[in-house]
Order: C-alpha cells, then structure tokens, then sequence
C-alpha cells in the first residue's frame, strides 16, 4: 500500500511478476499538490499515482500489478460532484491565470487524478504492467519526447477510464497493449481551449501497432482536448472486438477546441463487432459550434480493415463551412452494417475496392 509515488531521472520502478502496489483511497496521500492537467487544462492538484515532472530516462516495468483501488465509493464518486470545479478550473484558462495559481484539490468540489502522468519528461518506458481500477485516465505522458509504452494490461471500467491518453507528445510508440476500459482505450490530445492554444504542443509522430481493443468508447480516437493539434498518428496490425466497444476509429472535435488534425493512417485492422461506427468523426462534440475556433480533419488514410458488425460503416459530421477532407479508404470489407452511412460536411470520400455488406462501393463522395 503506497500514495503518490515521484520517479526522477534515471529511475526503474519495476513491480515483479506476483507483486502488487496498492493505492491508498485517502486522498491526503496525495499531497503536496503538484502541477498536472485536468481534461487538457493545467492545475495545481493531488498528484497523479504514479508522477514526474522534467526528468529523464524514467520507467515503469514488470510484469507485476498497480491496483488503484477506485470503485463507486471511491475516486468515481468524485465525477457526480466535480462540475463547479472544472467550470472555476475552465474560467481560469479564460481569464489567463497562471497554472500556479490554479490552486484545487480538497474541497466541497474535487476533481479526480490520473493513474500514470509523466509530465515534461523525456525519454519514458512503461512496459509489461497491469493496471487495474484507475480514478480516470489511466497513463497519460503530458508534454513528453519518445515515449514507449509496450505490453500494457489495461482493466478499468469507471469513468472517464481511458486507457492510455498521451497529450502534447511527440515519438511515442503504443504496442502491444490491451485495453479493457470505460471509456476510449487510446485517445490522443493536445490540450482543451485556451491551455492547448497557449502552450500550442500537437500530439505527433504516435505509431499504435498490435494492440487488442476490448471495451471502451473507441479504439483510436484523436480528441476531444485536440486544440493544439495532432498530425503523423499511424496504427496497424490491431484487433478489436467487443459489443461495448463504440469505434474504431474516432475524431471528436468542436468549435470551442479547435485545432488542426491532419495526415492519420490506419492498416491492417481486424473487428469483430463494434456498437456504432468503424470511421467516425463528429465536429459537434459537446460544445459543437459553439465556439470561435474552426476545426480542421484532413487527410486520412484507412487500408485493409475488415468487420463483421457495426451499425454503420462511416458517421462523418463536418460543418458546412470546415468539411473533413480528404479521407481515403481502400481494400476494406465491412460486413454486418445495419444502418446507411450518416454524412455531414464531408468533402472527397475516396473508396477504392470496399466492399459493405457484400456490395462493391468505388466512388468519391461530397456531402
């Protein structure tokens, strides 16, 4: 049983094959508060499990277990009550607050932390863990450079439990993991609103490769705190399955983040059953065009992905005046699609030899 755990520079925290390391339900254990993000937005709050903050060369490796102890009555319970602090936390970001001043934790509205949160670092493993019952995200690398997370096992249905969430990264490799979620397995973010714009860090050059997808709200997703922008994100070789798994891949985006996401490719994707859609993207997320900011998809390159079930093929919700653009899908078979494609501001669809339900489709689309 341990709080926060810190690792500085050169330092392996290796949890042996049998071992686990428990996190204590009191939240005090987690104090001094230390800098970190909330949802994309800089706070001074309880710290992450397991932190650094501008080292180098650190690690998380075993075969072992980090058991977060979070259930109903602890850490999830939080998100029913956290409303007026994240809107005071957004405020903040408005008002240019420096993330110093930025000061939560204790209080009559908490907000929870994250599982794994190396925060400036360079140089990250984390290899091999299984990594159970999380307050939120699970692993979640802020503002890093060459990041390696390898062999994951990822269990964890509460709220807003993705599973690995790297934010503001650039050379980051995802292999070999396995998500099991309560919400996206991987989702990659470039900070929300004003802190992604005023730190201005894309998520770039992120390769995905051989990772199984179980349940959780999508298998890839880009977004929804996107506002720095993400470019060069390429996954293959990757399963998924699950009648609670929403998307393969998804792009969430809106008028209040903004954001620039461009030149994403995916191959070689194996799915059984998937609840809603295998390409979805949808500009109207939360705020939807709320907002002063356009949001930008482009060039999009999907290859080799077969499906037996999914209630749509493509769920493509661009504005009128910001289409996705330029989404290129080839040598696909989706079987199993129970409802017409739903297309919305989209702009050059190109599908060359995909076949839905058995019928060939090779067209351009604008919608």
């Amino acid at each position: 049983m341990t709080g926060a755990i810190r690792l500085r520079s050169n330092v392996n925290l290796h949890v042996s094959d049998g071992a686990t390391i428990a996190f204590d339900r009191d939240a005090s254990k987690y104090l001094p508060l230390v800098l970190t993000r909330f949802e994309g937005t800089e706070l001074m709050n309880y710290s992450p499990f397991i932190y650094a903050l501008d080292e180098r060369n650190v690690a998380i490796t075993g075969k072992g277990t980090l058991d977060g102890q979070a259930d109903a009555a602890h850490w999830w319970s939080w998100r029913a009550g956290q409303a007026p602090a994240r809107d005071r936390l957004l405020q903040m970001a408005v008002d240019g607050v420096a993330p110093d001043a930025r000061l939560f934790g204790d209080g009559p509205s908490k907000l929870r932390v994250n599982f794994i949160q190396p925060y400036r670092c360079t140089n990250v493993l984390i290899e091999d863990v299984t990594i159970l019952n999380s307050p939120m995200w699970e692993v979640n690398p802020v503002l890093c450079t060459n990041v390696t997370v390898r062999g994951l096992n990822i269990r964890s249905h509460g709220p807003n439990n993705d599973g690995c969430d790297p934010e503001s990264c650039r050379d980051v490799l995802i292999d070999k993991c396995t998500f099991d979620t309560g919400d996206d397995c991987i989702a990659l973010k470039s900070g929300r609103n004003e802190d992604g714009r005023r730190l201005h860090a894309p998520i770039e050059n992120v390769i995905i490769r051989e990772c199984e997808m179980r349940d959780g709200h999508g298998g890839v997703v880009i977004g929804s705190e996107i506002s720095g922008g993400a470019r060069n994100i390429f996954a293959e070789k990757c399963r998924m399955d699950s009648p609670r798994l929403e998307r393969v891949l998804r792009f969430k985006n809106n008028a209040a983040r903004g954001g620039l996401i461009e030149r994403v490719a995916m191959r070689d994707i194996t799915v059984g059953e998937v609840a809603e859609a295998i390409v979805a993207a949808d500009f109207y997320y939360e705020e939807g065009k709320n907002g002063a900011y356009t949001p930008v998809l482009r060039d999009v390159d999907v290859r080799n992905v077969t499906s037996r079930k999914s209630k749509y093929a493509f769920l493509l919700r661009g504005f009128e005046h910001s289409p996705v653009t330029n989404v290129r899908v080839s040598d696909c078979t989706f079987d199993g699609v129970q409802s017409p494609d739903v297309l919305e501001g989209v702009r050059d669809l190109v599908l060359t030899n995909v076949k839905i339900n058995g019928q060939a489709r090779n067209e351009t689309i604008n919608r």
